[in-house]
């Protein structure tokens, strides 16, 4: 068991948790943020991420610190803390990254990770193969192998009470990525990020990036923090939490800022587009679009980056709220309704219900029922499962009505969970706000639910229902009576 990490709250596969830093003397509450701190050009000083944003923890990168000589002896007379004057707790990247975009860095795993040590980084990083995604098999599991390689070179170092990472490599390949979780899990490395996903985020592949992540987290421990390498728009943050991602971090805030992009929760828009700012943060509330416009680059480069790391802390502390409300699937159906490939993502989220539902809190706030989506939740999913636990029996009325004597049983029936005994009515998750206009997706998952329940049971059924569409009554079991509370013949 790795005991420097605690879930605490849990919604789908997100969760609210716990990440002691012993190092650094910090537990950081994740979901966490972790901006990117370039260690040669510094957009925002990180002492002002730490008193102004509420950082509890940052990223640099350390082969950058090792190949540049007056960074280095800085470094190693100062320490990682002193030179960039952070309180918290600081990650550093091993060069893999540079690896990935030039094809060859000149150090090894243990020479990268004692050098980590040396500056007082508190998280490390062995030097593990990127494999970008839709490489082939071959490809993946090769360099798949080099980084299980590396990561048993890693565990052999001796870092003191730094954490290490253990990546988890695999490109596209979910049985890759699954295996490499399984492997990351077994050593004693401490974090476990999910690596090579910037192309899919940057290229809005959010579906393929939702399926990397629900492989790798079948191959990891519960136990296991997530830190989703390269997620920096806040706009997936709450589908990348709800998948069980526990850390993410960002350059997107300083990069964006550079080309005059501002970011937002629904997208990103170019400040020449812009009449008005939609933002509350202080840069938006003590400037005017025309007013940023008229700064000079830098500037106006600095207070863009401000704004992007507000809009992005706010919403790392939203998906923390959520999920401690119960109510992060309806902040990942809000974000999905912002771009199609944000739908996509949220889609291939919904095919992994029956994953989600593991760990998914049994009781929340009330279930809201908001598109056709929902009709997939994991709430929906468990319901339908646990049916088989029921055993009805005689002849039993499942009804959208009033009870009827006539039935040795009267169950009611509602879209989108399908039948339940009334006493069930006021719990979660069937005291669900549901639409007036449902949509057929909703009646389709509840004649799925009947058909649990008639599943081996020796109870003969009548389903009334109030018009339900004939694509749903389609799905019922043929040996159900229909009856139509609304008068009209089947």
């Amino acid at each position: 068991m790795r005991d420097h990490f605690e879930a605490r709250d849990w919604d789908g596969a997100g969760r609210v948790g716990r990440l002691d830093v012993p190092r650094a003397g910090v537990t950081v509450e994740t979901p966490a943020l972790l901006p990117v701190v370039n260690p040669n050009i510094q957009t925002l000083e990180p002492r002002r991420m730490e008193t102004e944003f509420g950082a509890q923890i940052l990223i640099t990168n350390s082969y950058i610190i090792k190949t540049s000589d007056g960074l280095r002896e800085d470094a190693l007379d100062q320490g990682l803390h002193d030179l960039l004057d952070f309180h918290g707790a600081i990650m550093t990247d091993s060069g893999s990254f540079q690896l990935a975009e030039y094809g060859d860095i000149d150090v090894t795993t243990e020479e990268i990770l004692q050098f980590q040590y040396d500056i007082g980084s508190d998280v490390g990083t062995p030097v593990d193969i990127p494999t970008p995604p839709d490489a082939s098999r071959e490809q993946a599991a090769e360099e798949l192998r080099t980084t299980q390689e590396r990561l048993g070179i890693a565990e052999g170092v001796d870092v003191g009470d730094m954490l290490v990472n253990a990546p988890v490599q695999g490109s596209t390949h979910a049985d890759l990525r699954e295996e490499a979780g399984r492997h990351a899990a077994s050593t004693d490395l401490d974090v476990f990020p999910v690596g090579a996903v910037v192309p899919l985020m940057n290229d809005y592949r959010y579906g393929d990036m939702v399926d990397v992540v629900a492989a790798a987290k079948r191959g990891l421990d519960q136990d296991c923090p997530v830190h989703l390498f390269g997620a920096g728009h806040p706009m997936m943050f709450a589908l990348a939490a709800a998948m069980g991602c526990d850390l993410f971090d960002s350059a997107a805030y300083a990069l964006y800022a550079r080309d005059d992009r501002y970011l937002t929760v629904r997208g990103t828009k170019h400040l020449d587009d812009l009449e008005h700012l939609p933002c509350p943060c202080p840069v938006c509330s003590e400037h005017t679009p025309a007013e940023l416009r008229a700064l000079g680059e830098r500037e106006r480069g600095d207070e863009l980056a401000a704004h992007n790391l507000h809009v992005s802390f706010a919403e790392m502390r939203r998906v923390r709220q959520a999920i401690r409300t119960g109510s992060l699937m309806e902040l990942v159906e809000a974000r999905a309704r912002a771009h199609p490939a944000m739908l996509d993502g949220y889609r291939a989220a919904l095919d992994h219900a029956e994953q989600l539902e593991r760990t998914d809190s049994a009781s929340k706030d009330t279930f809201f029922y908001l598109s056709g989506e929902s009709a997939r939740r994991p709430e929906v999913v468990r319901h339908h499962e646990r049916l088989d636990r029921l055993a009805p029996e005689g002849d039993v009325l499942l009804t959208e009505g009033d009870n009827d004597d006539d039935f040795d049983e009267s169950w009611t029936v509602e879209p989108p969970f399908g039948p339940f005994p009334r006493a069930l009515r006021n719990t979660y998750p069937l005291t669900a706000e549901v639409p007036e206009r449902l949509d057929g997706a909703a009646f389709d998952a509840a004649a799925d639910g009947v058909a649990a329940l008639c599943a081996g049971s020796d109870a003969a059924f009548t389903l009334a229902h109030r018009d339900w569409p004939e694509r749903a009554l389609a799905r019922v079991p043929e040996d159900v009576s229909l009856v139509n509370l609304h008068g009209r013949e089947h």
